[in-house]
């Protein structure tokens, strides 16, 4: 055999080293692909690139000597990036061969999968030299700007005004719709691969912001990638992928410690009522004819129409309060509570029908918080997304803030979609309290007795919409009438439709003693 093409043998499979290496440095033994350390430098691949250096250093002393300064840094260590080809890809008529980022020669999972986003393997490769160098010319005109502009100016550089107008003008026929052909497209498209391949996403959109779908789906494909290969991520580990709740069967995003023999199913059922979970369909069927749980235990303070929420106390309702916890560990990523609730109090917002009131969402509260936290954890459940829910929780956590007459805030860290609803409603509450405002001075404090919103809170958003100016000494709020009209636009838009929680319909008087 020649020295470049040494054979590994893994199982009953051959594979050529040379597919199977990947330089890091770690001061780990190396692995070899069949996962144990060489016994002797001997057995190192001697195609290493440092090999006629170490040969030199080895016949020329002055050359070795000349390197003793360099011996306390770690030696460069080799590990291999192992496949193991018995697996393969999940999607159907799939050959496991290319990756979506188009760095990779293999995929084993259906984030990686070309097939499963409607593209071929070479398709990928071309799609990510394209965003390289288009990335790299970004930067670079990005970086000329930056040295032209100040660093005391706030105000957006022409560059970044002509790149939010182009958005603008490319976003305007979003909403057009789709021609008859088209749905015919789709819905057979649908019909002929079901869940085994992701749905047509041309002319739903505008082309920018399918471009940073795109973008953002590569993104997360090499992350989960990288983590497989540093073994963060292992194939069939004892993680939950879905649970039967209620008329859903949902896709879990992160692990959540359930009872290891309940994790390595794959999955759960879940009752929606008592929150117990499950083996098999058969036992919740049978649970289901006899649980006598059709709402959340605790208090009723508020009710609107089908909308609820339940004050549940984690002291007196402990066993629902953990299963609430562990369930809500399977959608976000910095949750670390789950077996100590009773220093906590938990609103549970529901939505009725006919057969009982389902969990739309929660968040959590400490009965005492010594920094004026009014949330803990908040979680709108993952089929009630992008309806409006989320606000309603953050705006019923505000109002309990405002019955304490307290200035409240959320926990850190927040959870990325957290982050996202939080600063979303931080900016409609500013845009309303400007619109409504009629003095000539205004005051972060009285905005923030009147909202309840922290006063840190506000100045990070005041400035996220540059209407926070220094100026002479003295900071000034701006009155962006172009941003209150634009607020004041789309709250027209959504007229009835628009999901609020009404103070008035309010039962609720602060805990004591807690």
């Amino acid at each position: 055999l020649e020295p470049t093409t040494k054979i590994s043998e893994t199982g009953n499979t051959y594979v050529p080293y040379q597919l199977l290496h990947l330089y890091i440095q770690d001061e780990s033994p190396p692995l070899t692909p069949t996962g144990n350390a060489p016994s002797s430098e001997s057995e190192l691949d001697i195609s290493s690139p440092n090999a006629s250096h170490d040969e030199s250093l080895a016949k020329d002393p002055a050359l070795r000597d000349s390197d003793k300064d360099l011996s306390h840094r770690p030696k460069r260590r080799r590990c291999h990036e192992t496949y193991n080809f018995n697996m393969k890809c999940p999607t159907p008529g799939c050959n496991s061969l290319g990756h979506l980022t188009g760095k990779h020669e293999r995929h084993f999972a259906v984030s990686g999968c070309p097939l499963y986003h409607n593209l071929s393997a070479d398709e990928c490769k071309v799609y990510v030299k394209a965003t390289t160098r288009e990335k790299h010319e970004e930067e670079a005109k990005v970086q000329e700007e930056s040295n032209r502009h100040a660093t005391r100016h706030q105000t957006p550089t022409s560059r970044q005004t002509r790149y939010k107008e182009q958005v603008t003008e490319m976003r305007k026929g979003r909403n057009s719709g789709l021609s008859k052909e088209q749905k015919e497209k789709y819905m057979e498209h649908r019909q002929s691969h079901g869940n085994t391949r992701e749905p047509l996403l041309e002319n739903i959109t505008s082309e920018y912001d399918l471009e940073l779908f795109r973008k953002a789906q590569a993104r997360a494909s090499e992350d989960l990638e990288r983590l497989r290969i540093q073994g963060q991520i292992t194939e069939g580990s004892n993680m939950i992928k879905t649970i039967l709740f209620g008329r859903y069967e949902l896709d879990t995003w992160y692990h959540s410690p359930y009872p290891e023999e309940y994790a390595r199913l794959g999955r759960l059922y879940v009752c929606e009522f008592c929150l117990k979970y499950m083996k098999s369909q058969t036992i919740l069927r049978r649970h289901m004819a006899k649980c006598v749980w059709k709402h959340p235990p605790g208090d009723e303070v508020y009710r609107k129409g089908a909308i609820s929420v339940f004050e549940v106390d984690g002291k007196k309702n402990k066993i629902y309060c953990q299963n609430l916890c562990l369930l809500a560990k399977l959608f976000l990523d910095h949750k670390t509570l789950y077996y100590d609730v009773e220093p906590f109090l938990f609103y549970v917002m529901t939505e009725a029908d006919n057969t009982g009131c389902h969990l739309v969402g929660y968040f959590s509260k400490e009965k005492n918080s010594f920094l004026n936290y009014n949330v803990s954890c908040i979680l709108t459940m993952p089929q009630y997304m992008r309806q409006g829910y989320g606000k309603m929780l953050i705006d019923f956590s505000y109002l309990l803030s405002k019955v304490e007459e307290k200035v409240g805030s959320p926990e850190r860290p927040l959870s990325d979609l957290g982050l996202i609803s939080y600063r979303s409603y931080w900016k409609e509450v500013l845009l309303r309290y400007m619109y409504n405002f009629q003095g000539k001075e205004i005051s972060i404090k009285e905005i923030s007795q009147e909202t309840a919103v922290n006063p840190v809170d506000i100045v990070s958003t005041l400035q996220s919409l540059q209407m926070l100016k220094y100026w002479k000494g003295k900071h000034l709020v701006l009155k962006r009438q172009d941003l209150i009209d634009e607020w004041k636009s789309k709250e027209t838009k959504r007229g009835s439709n628009n999901k609020t929680i009404d103070p008035s319909s309010l039962k609720w008087t602060p805990p004591k003693g807690t």
